[in-house]
């Protein structure tokens, strides 16, 4: 049975095979169950090898699938160069049937194309680096105009429930271009349960980052991997537990 996934809707060209998987319908044991793609979480070896092939299966034959070593960074790898376990949070790649990928449950997955059709990246975006600038080196590498690429926003934790410090709010408004000062702020609700914490809109500051650049398209969002505990991993929610892969790359 092939395991369940989602494709994102956007209007890449017909060359590009995107998807996000889901939880269910892999061979991991709880808590990791079941389709759980990372290997450095504590699941067996043996599940995740089996999963990751269930994902091949998933792919057109011969897809290469390059997974890094993501460390909440900035970094972005060519993947069709990129040696296993590369640290890295983004990848790139424009050789057809080398497939950029990257792990979460909760951080932000973003994946990118150019209307062209002949660039692709994956990026993942936490708060540190989506702060610090993950998605404009992705978009960089790309070596594209930004206003001829797309990115589509993929399942992450939801504005109900991605709690932070007051730190955390401060350094976007520092961080932030005076123009969108006010819009960063409008990303950090009071949280009334904890005093001095704010519920923070990861979705909303990638679409701010990303208007900021220049792309057209900013299609996906409104997923939560908190609350949706059936379709997602969500590390904040379970603590110990898997991870889903979103995968991008050219046929």
């Amino acid at each position: 049975m092939n395991a369940p996934c989602i494709s994102p809707d956007w209007p890449a060209p017909a060359n590009i095979i995107a998807l996000t998987t889901l939880r269910r319908g892999g061979e991991s044991l709880p808590p990791y169950g079941s389709f759980n793609l990372a290997a450095h979480v504590g699941d067996d070896d043996s599940a995740v090898l089996a999963n990751r092939a269930r994902l091949s299966r998933l792919l057109p034959p011969g897809t290469h699938v390059h997974w890094l070593t993501q460390v909440h960074g900035t970094e972005v790898a060519n993947a069709a160069v990129a040696s296993v376990g590369t640290v890295a949070d983004a990848s790139w790649s424009r050789t057809p049937g080398s497939a950029c990928a990257v792990l979460t449950a909760d951080c932000l997955p973003v994946l990118f194309c150019s209307r062209e059709g002949d660039v692709v990246a994956a990026a993942h975006a936490g708060w540190r680096g989506l702060l610090e600038g993950v998605l404009e080196n992705t978009v960089a590498a790309m070596g594209r105009d930004p206003r001829l690429i797309m990115a589509w926003l993929g399942p992450a934790i939801g504005p109900a429930a991605f709690e932070v410090g007051a730190e955390v709010r401060a350094a976007f408004l520092q961080a932030a271009r005076t123009r969108q000062r006010a819009q960063t702020d409008a990303c950090f609700v009071p949280s009334e349960a904890r005093p001095g914490h704010y519920l923070a809109d990861l979705y909303a500051l990638a679409r701010l980052r990303l208007a900021a650049l220049g792309p057209e398209g900013v299609f996906g969002g409104g997923f939560c991997t908190f609350a949706e505990d059936d379709r997602f991993f969500s590390y904040r929610r379970d603590g110990r537990t898997g991870r889903m892969a979103s995968v991008i790359l050219l046929r």
